[in-house]
């Protein structure tokens, strides 16, 4: 397969009038109807589904102020970076405006700190999707599942962005349907409106019968954050895919206008629904999963089979979501000269084959690893990449405070999407993320993923500040810096 020499970054040759590559060498394969699904299944990843029990088990009812308060987090930081993506379109996203506004160290840490994330993420659905697919044919290894799904989902990348596009326009529709039906059912048997619900203690009473509505403290809020906080990863995808479309400007400006309602709906609508139907306490909450206990309450038969398909279609988007992203990161990097030169080339289908090849292999890795040494490398993986989705949000805000002036000065009609009260809601975001951070420091399963994240971090940065004083003595000296 010939590829071209066509590579990111801002030294690129601009594309001929009549080439259907964009100027960074990627084809602008997704539709509007791909992009706004990706945007609305995003924020819907298997952590929803899977985790929310153990926040419910831990805060009670007041788990609903813990997704509040984060999805409103995650609100002002994708209004951030909708501002920035709608005026710069860019496949590195976050890490491609740090590199313009922070320094070159910036771009370069925040991109491969976001990279390790996903091809860590890429072993833990493997592995999640892996165990229900067991379970359904045990005849066929565990591993065997991981590898399969792997391999699939590699070759759907590589065949273009458009078939990335159409898998995970089906995989999220499923998602999407999915919690809105939930809802739905759950709202009739709530208000005891739907037929055969034999879930007669169903109501709104739920919320505050049993110890209150703060049964374990209002600190349990915060204990509720820590817990919440990581399932909302994967808001930002669809500045990265944006790049990849025929118009990313009006891409953006819608996914940044629908946050709002896309994580009032599907989180706290779903997790109200769940506290309305069973009490907090409810030992099938965690033991079945608090989606499959809800269902069951109210007489939903199979619920726990038809929650596994869902669960496993979570995993798949987030699978191919994953290996997406971590190409694209590392296709930008490579354009920037942050990465081998090899990551920022296309071939004949606008697809970045060695950054999709590079990151799979890493994910294969990374899955060896969970079946070889779960306990002990696996899970240092886990934990030094578990804060990185605070990293990268602090980057963002950080990133906007900078790029807001150079916008206005260079391109004002571009300023199409605004952060809302700039800078102080700015400035207001930075501190919750920052306080997060420091109260995960005072938890025991918190405090080695900071401390562990932050580690990985600075050994990043550091590699980057190197780098870039080595380029700088090369500049000096009259050499062209070799990119590695």
């Amino acid at each position: 397969m010939t590829s071209q020499t066509t590579t990111a970054g801002p030294v690129d040759r601009p594309a001929e009038p009549d080439s259907p590559h964009s100027p960074d060498g990627l084809k602008p394969g997704l539709k509007n109807r791909h992009l706004s699904m990706i945007a609305i299944g995003g924020v819907i990843g298997a952590g929803l589904f899977v985790g929310s029990g153990a926040g419910i088990a831990a805060a009670g009812p007041a788990i609903l102020l813990s997704y509040a308060l984060v999805g409103l987090m995650v609100v002002f930081v994708m209004r951030m970076l909708g501002e920035m993506a709608a005026a710069r379109p860019s496949s590195g996203s976050f890490s491609a405006y740090a590199d313009q506004a922070l320094g070159r160290w910036a771009g370069f840490s925040i991109g491969w700190l976001y990279w390790f994330f996903w091809v860590v993420v890429l072993a833990v659905e493997a592995t999640a999707g892996a165990k229900i697919l067991e379970g359904w044919v045990p005849g066929v290894p565990q591993w065997a599942w991981a590898l399969i799904v792997m391999v699939v989902l590699t070759a759907t990348n590589l065949v273009s962005v458009g078939s990335y596009g159409e898998f995970e326009f089906w995989f999220a529709g499923i998602k999407v349907v999915a919690i809105g039906a939930f809802v739905v059912v759950g709202l009739l048997a709530v208000f005891g409106l739907l037929p055969g619900s034999d879930n007669p203690g169903a109501g709104l009473a739920h919320l505050t019968d049993t110890g209150g509505f703060f049964p374990e403290g209002p600190g349990a809020i915060l204990t509720g954050v820590l817990m919440v906080v990581f399932s909302f990863m994967g808001s930002e995808i669809v500045t990265l895919a944006a790049g990849e479309s025929e118009n990313p400007q009006r891409a953006v400006q819608k996914a940044t206008n629908s946050v709002i309602w896309r994580i009032a709906v599907f989180y706290l609508g779903s997790i109200f629904i769940v506290l309305t139907l069973l009490p907090w306490n409810d030992a099938s909450i965690v033991k079945d999963g608090s989606y499959v206990a809800a269902l069951n309450s109210i007489g939903i038969p199979h619920a726990g089979q038809v929650m596994n398909v869902i669960v496993l279609t979570a995993v798949l988007s987030c699978l191919n979501s994953g290996l997406y992203t971590a190409s694209r990161m590392a296709f930008s990097l490579g354009g920037r000269g942050d990465a081998p030169k090899a990551f920022a080339r296309t071939n004949k289908r606008g697809v970045p084959q060695a950054a999709i090849l590079s990151s799979v292999v890493f994910g294969f890795v990374a899955v060896f690893f969970n079946y070889k040494w779960p306990d002990t490398v696996f899970q240092f993986l886990l934990n030094s990449s578990g804060a990185v989705a605070l990293f990268v949000w602090l980057v963002i805000c950080f990133t906007q405070l900078r790029m807001r002036g150079m916008i206005l000065r260079e391109s004002p009609e571009k300023l199409v999407v605004r952060m809302w009260l700039f800078p102080y809601l700015t400035w207001a975001t930075i501190a919750m993320i920052s306080f997060v951070l420091v109260y995960m420091l005072t938890d025991d399963s918190g405090r080695e993923q900071v401390l562990l994240s932050l580690l990985v971090a600075a050994l990043v940065v550091a590699i980057a500040l190197v780098r870039e004083a080595l380029g700088r003595r090369n500049r000096a000296a009259g050499k062209t810096p070799v990119n590695t």
